[in-house]
């Protein structure tokens, strides 16, 4: 009796299942159908009622359109807020958002009845984050908030709120299956209908003709016959065209879920790490919070797609360094979600936010080079955007600047040791010396660039900026061809991966030359490969000359996947910069061309892009940029796509004479695309954010390569010169500097590359270089700024980091804004010499002063640093740190009375809660001001901090001290790495007062160093110093110095009121403005700059602070455009590491200054 009771409940358990699944392929119909008949309102109801259905695209409208009565009552019929952690963070977003356009509109009263009703519920998760939100109510605008401070108008936030909320809906497992709808055929509930009653009135024992239906409640049967037989269901009009009795498919085939094919059996991605127990993706759903993005920290534990990540684009094989580095915050449930700050971004707070509209493409052609031979690849430099690697169908290596449009190195293929190569490669040379380049790539930090040729061999180069490029390894790599070349880190050490026309792969050690693996298993040649990794799995796609795509496992195991690529012949793979899509691209041999995207964790194609001719004039190269677009050069054209959309977007012609099928590169930034044109041409193209990144150059190559070729055609020329200017370029890597710095290549160039231009500059003999000098007003445009305060002296200056104002701290503590207006003089609203600006305060009055509580300002060592959205200022004059509101003038907050009291401020470059502190008591504190704590202190130097820069690249932490010593810190684990003291000048003993200044490059490799003996320019890695400037002994010592925002200038100001001018590059004096350009005839010799500040975005402008109070702006004649001309390179003078001639900042010797 037991057991049939059981059977009995088991029975009703599997009936009860049964109908649950069906009931569910009854709404499907209904749905449908529904849909079909526009019955939209009773859609969504169904949709939110029953659950069935999540419809994203109606979410989508409704959260653009605002209606977020509508938002929440449809996201209820999913989930609930208290649900789980994404279920929470949704609604936390659409509240927010409701409540920040109420406080936008000012309307107060919704402002609270949201924050009371809508957002209470959170504060039990983070008592402080709603404290925060509730505090936005007292700001008169809530972007005064630092964290709310790029937040654009109401459309662009619900789109960027809108990202978000996909993304955590998608991962929300509550969603699972709910938002793709099976597909159906048209009318596939009247189908459904139809066959049914069809199938009743065949059934009928006397079917008549035009049955009459009146009602699907009850089965259909016809009455009694008159003589007639009903027509053949399949003719009634009524009904449609239905297949006859008898013919129609199983039942199960009518069923509104197809069968899914089963799956392929071997992963494309599954090999890669543990399989997964979380099917949706993974979602940059860091905590619920104000505004800024989340700081990549944590790690999604099984993603099955990697988290975005918009700063690396090289993978690693160190897997703390991943966590910390490559992944932004993720959630799984495996993983708290914290409620705290900051989720959102907002246009304008990254580097790397998508485009927004294809104008953002570079689309503008802006330079046009000649290479001289075809280029056949091309690369940019991961971190210097405008330096641009080439490869030619000539074996020839050309690396330019495009800024300049200089080329700065060119190098011909020579065997750098033919005795240890291969006898079949000497033999295929002595038969046939052609060889051209296959590829061209830099390694992820640019100090490395490969070369794959045609005939076995990839050369390696070390890179040390400007114009040093040294041979670093050669390699007989591959039988044949070698087809294509990669980095990678593999083992936490830096590899090369090559392939080749001997049907192998090989990973070589970037350091040392050696094989490390061999994979063999292709049957026909390697074309590509694509190195990347997964879940700290390190892997490599290839693919071969036969269409089949394998992967592999730095192992000895062979490939773990066997797929074919479209077109079955030439193909590439390249992931998108995020490293969370996979795409190939590839040309079959009858010229059919295929652009797809791939879904990993099948090993099948995802998408296939349209637009291509039916047949390419040749293999079809491609590339992808800003994790949203793709690019293909094909049909003398560039063709590009959405990666979400199939369909061309839109197709350029970069102004004609492209060649069928162009190569193609965009650089990091996507900014830049260079392009290869006919009559070995590279035409480069740019949007808007690259003509500004390119304007710095502009007027400034002519007059540096015209300086250089004028002091090769002096008649002067020593024999070392003559010999060097008919050097070989693949001699002239031999002669460069020891090291240089990357990018600031405007004054030196191979000899060889100068050979072109002594054609045109022959005649011009009588154009000697001669130092500037700026001695009168109408020299230069000079602004002494309104200064009705009259503070003492003006101890620190700034310009913000917009350029449209400039900050002051005096010695008395007061801060002094003075703002640019926009204007018929001014359209930009910039700072300039040109226009006077308004020494600006609030209308409430206040100043910013800082706590000078027992301390005397004037001898105190004043400091500040600015956030980079420009809101806050945090500054000290002795007494405690004050943050103030830049817009109120407001004191935030104040902490860290003294002693010890901040000599030196910094912000941490990725977070604007960390702040570092150099203090008088020679220490340094890394301080978090959202939690009032000291994370970290640092001990390293012996006297007060005077001065510290991050680098972001490399995540380091420089110091500076009194004791002329400089520091390299790690700052993620905030530990000394290296020690130096400056190499002073013999019998120049500093100061008691003496400062130490550093700052960075914007390569952020180098930095500035600036003490009143010397200036010097270190590399960070080594600490080693690669350029060093010494006044002359009777010389005024050195007050200050700042790199221009491009980093090709140095401005220095001495105690003599001498302002110097340095071409970066080699610390080369190029103009010279004195005291008289600027003050009056009758001002007091101890009126003098104590410091001086580069304009952010216009290279050749810069502010002084005098000891007087005056502030003065600088700034070339418009006929001009620039300070000066650069020096030429005097023989020797770039190929040593020593102190450069000592030069004055005043003297009688012109020359030599």
């Amino acid at each position: 009796m037991v057991e049939a009771a059981s059977e009995t409940r088991a029975d009703y358990r599997w009936k009860a299942l049964l109908f649950l699944e069906h009931v569910e392929e009854d709404l499907g119909l209904f749905w449908f159908f529904l849909d079909e008949e526009k019955f939209k309102e009773t859609v969504h109801k169904l949709e939110q009622e029953s659950g069935f259905f999540f419809n994203m695209k109606y979410f989508e409208d409704e959260v653009h359109n605002g209606n977020w009565d509508e938002v929440e009552r449809y996201l209820s019929g999913f989930t609930k807020v208290d649900d789980n952690r994404y279920s929470m963070k949704i609604f936390f977003e659409i509240r927010k958002q409701k409540y920040l356009e109420a406080l936008d509109k000012h309307d107060l009263a919704k402002a609270v009845d949201i924050l009371v009703k809508d957002l209470k519920v959170f504060s039990s998760f983070n008592e402080e984050l709603f404290k925060e939100i509730t505090q936005l109510l007292t700001l008169e605008n809530f972007r005064l908030n630092e964290q709310l401070s790029k937040y654009g108008d109401t459309k662009s936030a619900r789109a960027i709120m809108l990202v978000e909320l996909k993304k955590l809906i998608e991962a929300n497992p509550l969603f699972r299956d709910k938002l793709q709808f099976p597909t159906l055929k048209n009318s596939r509930l009247r189908t459904l209908i139809n066959q049914s009653l069809n199938w009743q009135h065949q059934l009928c024992k006397n079917p008549r003709p035009n049955p009459d239906i009146k009602t699907l409640f009850v089965d259909h049967t016809c009455g009694q016959p008159n003589g007639a037989r009903a027509p053949s269901p399949a003719n009634n009009p009524i009904l449609g065209s239905i297949p006859k009795a008898g013919g129609f498919p199983p039942i199960g085939a009518h069923g509104p879920f197809q069968p899914t094919p089963a799956p392929v059996p071997t992963q494309l991605a599954g090999w890669m790490s543990n399989q997964s127990t979380v099917t949706h993706p993974a979602v940059s759903g860091g905590p619920i919070g104000l505004g800024a993005p989340a700081n990549p920290a944590a790690i999604l534990k099984h993603p099955r797609t990697p988290p975005t990540n918009n700063s690396i684009d090289y993978p690693s094989g160190d897997s703390d360094h991943v966590s910390k580095r490559t992944r932004p915050i993720s959630i799984s449930d495996e993983v708290n979600l914290p409620v705290n700050i900051m989720p959102v971004s907002y246009p304008g707070q990254s580097h790397s936010q998508p485009f927004n509209t294809p104008d953002d493409l570079p689309k503008t052609v802006v330079r046009t080079l000649s290479q001289g031979s075809c280029p056949m690849s091309m690369d940019f430099h991961p971190l210097q955007q405008t330096l641009l690697l080439v490869g030619t169908n000539v074996g020839d290596i050309g690396l330019w600047e495009v800024g300049s449009r200089e080329r700065i190195v060119l190098k011909n293929f020579k065997v750098w040791d033919l005795g240890a190569c291969s006898m079949p490669l000497q033999a295929a040379l002595v038969k046939d010396p052609g060889v051209s380049v296959n590829r061209v790539i830099w390694s992820p930090d640019g100090s490395l660039f490969g070369v794959a040729y045609s005939r076995h061999i990839v050369q390696i180069y070390s890179y040390h900026g400007s114009d040093d490029v040294r041979q670093h390894l050669e390699l007989d790599a591959h039988v044949g061809g070698v087809n294509d070349l990669a980095f990678s880190h593999p083992n936490k050490q830096l590899c090369v991966i090559t392939c080749g026309d001997d049907k192998t792969i090989k990973v070589w050690d970037a350091a040392s030359g050696a094989r490390q693996y061999t994979f063999e298993g292709h049957e026909a040649p390697v074309f590509s490969v694509c190195p990347h990794y997964k879940e700290n799995i390190q892997f490599i796609f290839s693919t071969a000359l036969d269409g089949k795509i394998k992967a592999w496992l730095y192992d000895n195991l062979g490939s773990r996947v066997d797929y074919d690529a479209p077109g079955h012949w030439c193909t590439t793979m390249a992931y998108s910069a995020d490293g969370t899509r996979l795409f190939s691209c590839g040309t079959s041999k009858d010229g059919e061309s295929y652009i797809v995207e791939w879904n990993e964790s099948e090993g099948a194609v995802k998408r296939t892009y349209h637009g291509f001719r039916k047949r390419s004039l040749g293999v079809v190269q491609f590339d992808t940029t800003r994790n949203r677009y793709l690019a293909a050069g094909d049909e003398f054209a560039i063709k590009f796509w959405d990666m979400d959309n199939v369909n061309l977007l839109t197709t350029i012609d970069a102004d004609g004479g492209l060649p069928a099928s162009p190569r193609i590169r965009f650089n990091k930034e996507g900014t830049l695309f260079a392009v290869s044109a006919n009559d070995n041409g590279i035409k480069i193209l740019a949007n808007a954010e690259g003509l500004r990144l390119l304007r710095t150059f502009d007027n400034r190559s002519f007059d540096a390569s015209r300086a250089v070729s004028e002091s090769v055609t002096k008649t002067t020329i020593s024999p070392m010169t003559t010999v060097a200017a008919v050097t070989s370029a693949g001699m002239a890597d031999r002669g460069v500097p020891v090291v240089s710095l990357a990018g600031m290549n405007g004054d030196a160039r191979n000899m060889a590359d100068v050979k072109p231009r002594l054609n045109e500059e022959a005649n011009d003999k009588s154009k000697i270089w001669k130092l500037t000098e700026i001695n009168e007003p109408a020299q230069c445009r000079a602004l002494r700024l309104p200064d009705n305060l009259r503070p003492n002296k003006i101890s620190r200056l700034i310009y913000t980091n917009s350029g449209t104002a400039i900050l002051a701290l005096a010695s008395n503590a007061i801060h002094l804004l003075w703002k640019w207006q926009r204007s018929d003089r001014n359209s930009s609203g910039k700072a300039t010499a040109s226009v006077p600006p308004q020494l600006w305060q609030p209308a409430s009055g206040i100043l910013m002063t800082n706590d000078i509580t027992d301390t005397n300002p004037e001898e105190a060592v004043p400091c500040f640093a600015l956030s980079k959205n420009d809101s806050y200022v945090m500054s000290a004059s002795g007494g405690k740190i004050s943050l103030f509101n830049m817009m109120t003038f407001k004191t935030m907050t104040t902490f860290m009375p003294p002693p010890p009291a901040a000599t030196f401020l910094a912000f941490h470059p990725q977070d604007n809660n960390i702040i570092a502190i150099g203090m008088d008591d020679s220490t340094i504190q890394i301080y978090n001001v959202r939690v009032d704590e000291v994370k970290s202190k640092l001990k390293g130097h012996s006297k007060r901090i005077t001065g510290l820069a991050f680098s972001h690249v490399l995540n380091v932490l420089v110091s500076s001290g009194a004791d002329a010593q400089i520091c390299v810190w790690n700052s993620e684990g905030w530990e000394k790495q290296r020690s130096r003291f400056l190499q002073l000048p013999a019998g120049r003993a500093p100061t008691a007062l003496s400062d130490t200044r550093v700052q960075f490059h914007q390569d952020q490799v180098h930095f500035l160093v600036v003490h009143e003996t010397q200036l010097a320019i270190y590399e960070t890695t080594k600490l080693e110093c690669v350029k060093q400037w010494v006044p002359r002994e009777s010389s005024a010592p050195i007050s200050h110095a700042t790199f221009s925002c491009d980093s090709q200038l140095v401005y220095a100001s001495f105690l003599d009121a001498t302002v110097c001018i340095f071409s970066a590059a080699h610390l080369r004096l190029r103009c010279r403005i004195n005291s008289t350009a600027y003050l009056p005839p009758n001002v007091s010799s101890n009126v003098y700059p104590l410091v001086i500040a580069a304009h952010s975005s216009e290279a050749n402008q810069f502010a002084l602070g005098l000891t007087d109070g005056g502030v003065h702006v600088f700034e070339p004649l418009e006929s001009e455009g620039k300070w000066g001309l650069p020096p030429p390179i005097e023989n020797g003078s770039a190929s040593s590491m020593s102190t450069a001639p000592a030069v004055g900042a005043s003297g009688s010797d012109q020359q030599q200054r």
